[in-house]
């Protein structure tokens, strides 16, 4: 055999084999075939442009219903739950998102649940009320919109207490540091950061379920899940805040709060 033909040989077994090891890879995988090459784009988006360090998987066992609920400092804040997951994670997003002609059929792929904002959306609710039940993952923002003031949390809102004790699922408290953003949902995939992600140890609400309908219990639970999620971004000292049934903060707000955000990079 000449040498050409014997590195011809050579590279169609290593061709093969990278083959098999591909099925093998994709029959073991927890996604789809679509969803795992989209998940490889999150690995290389979250390790090398935005130096993601983060777990290697969640502290919860596959197959069991989860409410994973997190501070919000930018848009790809999900990318960086994504990496520790080894599931979807169903994330609860703005509807003007979900529509949205850009980022709607992206969402749509990742299967995020959309909700209105300011008050209750029952049927967004009672959709990941059914998904946790059946075992999967729902991620929740409690804040309601992405946090661009100095404060470590912005007031929040019981929705994920209430997912959690409707479908009697564990809640899992997330903290991300050093979330890259910059006034638009777009902004991080031309920046560069230093992102760490910590989970706690779950919340078990077991003691809780027949609360579901107590308003003032509801508010405490939720003081308590966000208090952990504070702790772990070393915030121990901040009192967690609530925000009206209703509350939407005014254009005022939100552009004030931007052009805080903008000095602060300055």
């Amino acid at each position: 055999m000449d040498e050409q033909a014997g590195a011809w040989l050579f590279f169609g077994a290593l061709a093969l084999a990278l083959l098999f090891w591909l099925v093998a890879a994709l029959r073991a995988s927890p996604y789809t075939v679509v969803q795992s090459l989209a998940f490889f784009v999150d690995f290389l988006l979250t390790r090398l442009l935005w130096s993601a360090d983060a777990p290697a998987c969640l502290p919860i066992p596959a197959g069991q219903g989860v409410v994973i609920v997190s501070n919000h400092r930018s848009s790809v804040d999900p990318f960086f739950v994504q990496l520790s997951a080894r599931r979807p994670v169903h994330w609860m997003v703005a509807d003007e998102y979900c529509r949205h002609p850009f980022f709607g059929p992206f969402l749509r792929f990742t299967q995020a649940i959309p909700t209105r904002r300011g008050g209750a959306d029952m049927a967004s609710t009672k959709l990941a009320i059914r998904l946790v039940r059946e075992g999967g993952a729902v991620g929740m923002f409690p804040e309601g919109r992405i946090n661009m003031t100095d404060a470590p949390m912005l007031p929040v809102r019981p929705g994920a207490v209430l997912v959690a004790l409707r479908a009697r699922a564990l809640i899992l408290p997330c903290w991300i540091e050093g979330s890259p953003y910059d006034r638009v949902p777009w902004s991080p995939f031309f920046m560069s950061a230093q992102v760490q992600v910590r989970f706690g140890q779950p919340i078990d609400l077991s003691d809780h379920f027949s609360a579901v309908r107590d308003r003032n219990a509801l508010a405490e639970l939720t003081k308590t899940v966000i208090r952990e999620v504070l702790r772990l971004g070393g915030h121990d000292d901040i009192a967690p805040q609530l925000a009206g049934r209703r509350w939407m903060p005014a254009a005022e707000v939100i552009a004030a709060d931007m052009a805080a955000s903008r000095r602060r990079k300055k």
